[in-house]
């Protein structure tokens, strides 16, 4: 069968590519800027959003490198390409973002208990800044909804967007009322969030990893449909797996007639793939079998 190609986007993916390298130097700027900001006005919180943008930097920098190669083919040493190099970067993200807020919490814990005074002038320019830089990024990402790489990290600045508006409102109310204990509390939500998310993420992602079947896809179902299709007995040995969340693969045993002549089994394969659509199964293996032989497989 022929495969589809689309060219016509070429332009597209360039500004694609383009706007996302954008953002991650954008975000790795201000990322080494947050860290000497947070230590400079003594601020927790300005450190914990810190961690956050830098594994945003992290996700952006990963997502910047696989919308430059996703159209990149595969080869005799990667031979279903190089999707699945996403899940590996995903990996070291959550990795990054589970440490760095771990070591956060760790370090907010005494705030909490014995409060240090900051320098609320100082982070209400951070928080200023923070919301105008992530506001531009996410503008900046905004305009090309083809690209999936780029809904995600838009999804990521949104969420350092609103981390940096209650890092304002917080300097806000520090700057007028002396509570310093609003610091560390405002660290303890945004560390507390990056790694609820992190987890949740991992919990996403290990299946994917272990190469489990996508819990969206029921087999039973797709297995009785298979047998109604005509000369097919029976279909066993399904195999289904997942590259990076999106790009399924299937392989599969039919078992066919005996009088089921080769052109009919083109067809039947015809049949199953338009059965497998609706299951967004990208690449499919099928081998055809007749009653009177015996599977070799174990």
């Amino acid at each position: 069968m022929g495969h589809q190609h689309h060219h016509h986007s070429h332009g597209q993916h360039h500004d694609s590519t383009k706007n996302i390298g954008w953002a991650f130097f954008l975000n790795l700027a201000f990322t080494i800027f947050e860290f000497i900001g947070g230590f400079y006005t003594n601020s927790i919180a300005i450190l914990s959003d810190a961690v956050h943008d830098l594994g945003d930097t992290i996700a952006i920098g990963a997502g910047y490198f696989f919308e430059k190669y996703s159209n990149k083919k595969e080869n005799t040493t990667y031979t279903y390409g190089y999707r699945r190099y996403s899940t590996l970067s995903a990996i070291i993200n959550i990795i990054v973002l589970t440490s760095g807020s771990i070591l956060i919490i760790v370090n907010t814990i005494p705030r909490l208990i014995q409060p240090e005074e900051v320098h609320s002038e100082g982070m209400l320019l951070m928080a200023f800044i923070g919301v105008a830089v992530n506001g531009m990024a996410v503008f900046k990402l905004f305009g090309n909804k083809n690209s999936a790489n780029q809904r995600v990290m838009m999804l990521h600045l949104m969420e350092d967007t609103m981390g940096w508006v209650a890092v304002l409102i917080g300097a806000l109310v520090m700057n007028f009322y002396d509570l310093p204990i609003i610091d560390p509390l405002l660290s303890l939500g945004i560390a507390s969030f990056i790694l609820y998310n992190a987890i949740k993420n991992l919990i996403g992602i290990l299946p994917i990893f272990l190469q489990a079947a996508p819990h969206n896809i029921n087999q039973e179902e797709i297995i009785d449909d298979l047998k109604k299709i005509s000369n097919v007995e029976d279909a066993h040995d399904l195999h289904l797996w997942s590259l990076d969340g999106e790009f399924n693969i299937m392989s599969l045993h039919l078992v066919v007639e005996n009088s089921t002549d080769m052109c009919r089994c083109a067809e039947i394969k015809k049949e199953v793939r338009e059965i497998i659509k609706k299951d967004k199964i990208k690449h499919i293996t099928i081998e055809i079998e007749r009653l009177e032989e015996e599977c070799l497989e174990g």
